[in-house]
C-alpha cells in the first residue's frame, strides 16, 4: 500500500473499499477492514472531514442516456491572460455536455471532454457553444472510437 503522510493503512483500505463500491454498509466496510462499525463510522466522517473523500454518485452508462459519443477537444486561446482564463473557465462550467475542462501545458491551453450523442449532436454544439466560449481561437476535435479504459480509482496500493 501507499504510504501517505496522515493515513494509516486501515484508512486506506477503507478508501480502497469505499473506491470499489460507495454503497456498502458501515457493517460489511467495518468487517472488511476489521474494526468496530462505530471506529468505521469515525474513519469515515474524518476521511470525508479531511477531504480525502469528496462524496459520493452513481456511475451512469451514457449510452442508455443518449451521450454515447465521447469527445476530446484541445482549446487555444487566442489571448492567455488571467481574465481570459477566468472568463473562459466561467463559461465551461455552464454546459453539461462538457464533462471534464483541464488547463494543460503545451501546444494548446484546455482539454475539454464532451459527451453527445451522436455526430450531428456534437457539430451542432461547436456551432453554438464551442467556438463562441470566450477567447477561443482554435480547437482540435478528437472523437473516441473506443473506450479501452475508464475509470474513476486512484492507485493506493
Amino acid at each position: 500500500m501507499l504510504s501517505i503522510p496522515d493515513l494509516d493503512r486501515i484508512d486506506l483500505k477503507i478508501l480502497a473499499c469505499l473506491q470499489e463500491d460507495g454503497r456498502v454498509s458501515n457493517l460489511k466496510l467495518a468487517e472488511t477492514v476489521g474494526l468496530s462499525p462505530t471506529a468505521v463510522l469515525a474513519r469515515v466522517q474524518r476521511l470525508t472531514k479531511d477531504g480525502y473523500i469528496l462524496g459520493y454518485e452513481a456511475r451512469l452508462n451514457p449510452l442508455k442516456l443518449g451521450a454515447g459519443m465521447m469527445v476530446f477537444v484541445e482549446v487555444l486561446l487566442d489571448k492567455t491572460t488571467p481574465n481570459m482564463f477566468d472568463a473562459f473557465k466561467a463559461a465551461v462550467q455552464v454546459y453539461p455536455e462538457i464533462m471534464e475542462c483541464h488547463m494543460v501545458a503545451g501546444g494548446f491551453d484546455y482539454l475539454l471532454k464532451t459527451r453527445m450523442a451522436d455526430m450531428t449532436a456534437y457539430r451542432l454544439f461547436a456551432g453554438t457553444v464551442l467556438w463562441q466560449l470566450p477567447g477561443v481561437r482554435e480547437t482540435r476535435t478528437y472523437a473516441v472510437m473506443e473506450e479501452v479504459k475508464n475509470s474513476t480509482h486512484l492507485a493506493l496500493g
